[in-house]
């Protein structure tokens, strides 16, 4: 949430300020704004709405020029979205500027105490309070500004990643991090800072990524300083080779990222399982599960934490574990898991899922859970994210920059990943039998092509997809393993479309939801071919009864729910177990479709944002 730019060197700020701004739309954001020292003043410049807008405002200012700035994208979190309360903030004197991803939950004391002091406010946000906070601590003790910085951030709770510099000092930007991501691109005589490494990858493959409670002094022409926060303490970073390049981050001839995604899915498993599934060895291989394998196949319990569809993804594993596995699970939304007192020891698993791997309640899960003794496994796609430095072990997906906010290859290779884990504890328990376990891995390994199979369907989809566009409701319905994609169809379709939709377990459809069923209602069934094929046709039967609209998901082949379907959408036949990584597919580009059709903003919904750094 919320996106931080910045860079000091000797191009031209804004236009590297204004396309890193852009390339961080997909955090989510609700106002925006840059500040340009020019020389002999620093000019800033801010507006609620897009990107586009500050650019047009930008585009009215005469001499908005520099080296030196700092811009922003702003998720309100206190104050509405406007002018004013968006970031850049200046201090009351003016000297310094800042921008801020997080929340500074204190902030009413520390407000309450500057007031007293004779400081005032123009805005609502907590982010004024603090860069007063730092002006006040630095005129108290005539302190250099990272000096001031350290002392303040001691004295907040919350949440931050900030940028500031000094109108008095304008050779200097200071840098910290607690719990929002913060990353430092390093070029030849220039320093680049964003939230993730995207604004600067085509400048620079060399990044520092901030731990929590770190802070850096750049300068130019000199090496950067980097503080501990609490202690003041120096220390030398690890500067990390980007991997990312920049034809991944753009959309490659297709309209929208989240279509991009969707058709990226099959290279995406590829590169999820590559070098890792080893069909012909008949070997899963992968170090952060084999280096751990005894501990891992003696838990006594695995609990599998996440938000949003990273938790879909954990209930699909859920039954993936359970099956082959044979281990107990418990899926918990990591927003609740970190605020009760779970029963967690040290002869439990925890699975920590984020597609960022800065999502704030799953990073708030792994410390309590690595506080009560458990081993934690984290699963998420960013190299360096902070979920990869807090786990004991992990593994990265491989899925490549994902941009759209509503998640697609996050989803499935999340999914992938866990099969693999779950598949190389099966054998070391010996759970599977060995042919059982070799026809699993062959089946995985045909995923993709299978995937590149439902694609195809892109525009059978985009018909139906016309059809129910005008729908108020959507219910969506599964069984086993395909209830949980019942549950990420219609949080797809509620995420970029606004359409309420709920996804059920199709037996508990007679248990409260069969009273909304008319006319007027789509229906999604997913119906493949499995143990529960017959009771999801009696659940057809009893929508058309009611003269439901059903959309079916169905195997190839299949003529029975054909014959009772409004429409139905085929996808090959797999094993049962594999089969979400299939049924997914025409549910994300039914909601695709249908958002388009509306003409809603398909990557940036509203209200929404891609990583979730604060609560």
């Amino acid at each position: 949430m919320c996106g931080i730019v910045g860079y000091f060197g000797y191009r031209d700020a804004k236009s590297i300020i204004v396309k890193g701004l852009k390339r961080l739309e997909y955090r989510g954001y609700d106002s925006a704004g840059i500040a340009l020292y020019d020389g002999s003043d620093i000019k800033i410049i801010k507006t609620k709405g897009k990107v586009s807008d500050l650019e047009d405002k930008i585009a009215a200012k005469k001499n908005a020029n520099g080296s030196l700035g700092i811009g922003h994208t702003r998720w309100a979190t206190h104050g509405v979205p406007n002018d004013i309360n968006s970031h850049p903030h200046r201090s009351n004197s003016g000297d310094l500027v800042i921008i801020h991803n997080g929340i500074i939950e204190n902030y009413a004391a520390i407000k309450k105490e500057l007031v007293n002091r004779g400081y005032s406010f123009q805005s609502d946000t907590d982010t004024e309070v603090l860069v007063n906070l730092i002006e006040a601590v630095q005129k108290s003790g005539n302190y250099k500004l990272g000096e001031a910085v350290q002392i303040a951030l001691n004295q907040v709770v919350g949440a931050y990643a900030i940028a500031i510099i000094d109108l008095k000092k304008p050779n200097e930007i200071i840098v910290a991090r607690l719990g929002s991501p913060l990353a430092i691109g390093i070029g030849k005589d220039e320093y680049f800072i964003a939230s993730d490494a995207s604004p600067f990858i085509e400048y620079t493959n060399n990044a520092v990524y901030l731990e929590d409670e770190e802070m850096a002094v750049i300068r130019l022409h000199k090496e950067p300083e980097f503080r501990n926060i609490k202690n003041g303490d120096l220390f030398d970073p690890y500067v990390q080779e980007l991997q990312l390049n920049i034809e991944e981050i753009e959309k490659g001839g297709f309209n929208h990222f989240m279509l991009k995604e969707i058709f990226e899915q099959p290279k995406a498993i590829q590169d999820t399982y590559r070098g890792r599934l080893k069909v012909n060895k008949g070997l899963v291989k992968m170090s952060g599960i084999d280096d751990n394998i005894e501990k891992l196949s003696n838990a006594q319990k695995i609990t599998i934490v996440g938000c949003g569809t990273s938790w879909h993804a954990g209930l699909v594993a859920e039954y993936i574990f359970e099956e082959i596995a044979r281990i107990p699970v418990e899926v918990e939304y990591a927003s609740e898991f970190r605020y009760r007192n779970p029963i967690i020891s040290d002869k439990d698993i925890v699975i920590a899922i984020s597609q960022s791997g800065e999502t704030a309640d799953t990073l708030a899960a792994i410390k309590l859970a690595k506080k009560n003794g458990a081993f934690v496994f984290g699963v998420c796609n960013v190299v360096g994210s902070s979920i990869s430095r807090e786990t004991d072990a992990g593994a990265y997906t491989h899925a490549g920059p994902e941009i759209g906010v509503a998640s697609t290859k996050a989803f499935t290779t999340q999914i992938t990943l866990l099969t693999m884990m779950a598949l190389r504890l099966a054998k070391a328990k010996r759970t599977l039998s060995a042919s059982d376990y070799k026809r699993h891995l062959i089946e995985l390994e045909t995923i993709p092509g299978k995937i590149k199979t439902v694609l195809e369907s892109d525009a059978l989809t985009k018909k139906i997809a016309g059809i129910y566009k005008d729908a108020t409701n959507f219910l969506y319905l599964g069984r086993g393993f395909n209830f949980p994609v019942a549950l990420e169809g219609a949080l797809k379709l509620k995420e970029i479309s606004y359409i309420h939709a709920e996804g059920y377990p199709a037996a508990e459809m007679k248990h409260g939801p069969i009273a909304l069923i008319d006319e007027n209602m789509p229906i999604v069934v997913i119906a493949t071919k499995y143990g529960h094929y017959k009771k999801i046709v009696s659940n057809i039967q009893e929508i058309k009864s009611r003269k439901g609209k059903i959309i079916g998901i169905v195997t190839k082949g299949d003529t029975q729910v054909k014959a009772l379907a409004d429409h139905v959408i085929e996808i090959p036949e797999t094993l049962e177990l594999l089969s979400p990584l299939l049924t997914t597919i025409p549910l994300q580009l039914l909601s695709y479709h249908i958002a388009v059709l509306l003409g809603k903003n398909v990557d940036q919904p509203r209200n929404l944002a891609k990583s979730v750094t604060v609560e």
